[in-house]
């Protein structure tokens, strides 16, 4: 391993490696981001779809009375 960083030295090729070593990082943190970010969105069509389950239950169960007041809903 020592023999392989003093030949990257002598050739002059560290920021070359520097260079490397930023992209993969700049390229496993996008991974990263991009992965939480589906996972947030994912989480956040879940609520959507519980939220439409309860107004659907609710209306449901209102009295007739109270729907027949109610505007008609598309």
């Amino acid at each position: 391993m020592s023999e392989l960083i003093r030949i990257v030295a002598e050739r002059g090729d560290l920021a070359h490696v520097a260079l490397l070593g930023w992209a993969l990082s700049a390229s496993a943190a996008c991974a990263l981001l991009l992965r939480e970010l589906s996972a947030a969105a994912r989480r956040f069509d879940d609520f959507v779809r519980e939220l439409q389950v309860f107004n659907r239950r609710g209306r449901a169960l209102r009295p007739i009375d109270e729907a027949a007041d109610d505007p008609p809903r598309d």
